[in-house]
């Protein structure tokens, strides 16, 4: 794992149109009411299983609710052969981070169909 990255820089590299892959950790459900925008959901206790279709990536930034389980996602990432040379980084403050992390009139919004993402919690694998 290479550490955390905050709300503002994530926003600027998805502008930027980036190599970026944003890995959500959290259920299809939690997922499904909010995520960050071009985020892919691999919930937690399936990361083992699907860790292979992170090969080749360039950057990884893993997603959770509030930023704890997501260090965890990105250290087993890290440890994968497939992903030697890529910079995975963890998502400060999650989700919530996200929604939070940006002044009054910055959009960073996570796409949502409702109001309010729960923090509902991954299972480990381990």
């Amino acid at each position: 794992m290479d550490g955390e990255i905050h709300a503002a820089e994530l926003r600027d590299l998805i502008e930027s149109e980036a190599d970026v892959r944003i890995v959500d950790i959290r259920s299809p459900g939690a997922f499904a009411r909010g995520h960050i925008p071009g985020s892919e959901n691999i919930p937690f206790a399936e990361l083992p299983q699907r860790i292979e279709a992170l090969d080749g990536a360039e950057r990884v930034v893993t997603v959770c609710p509030v930023g704890q389980s997501s260090i965890q996602a990105a250290r087993l990432i890290g440890s994968y052969e497939g992903t030697n040379g890529t910079t995975v980084e963890s998502l400060a403050g999650g989700i919530q981070g996200w929604e939070h992390g940006f002044e009054a009139g910055e959009s960073g919004d996570a796409d949502t169909d409702e109001e309010s993402v729960s923090n509902e919690g991954p299972d480990a694998p381990f």
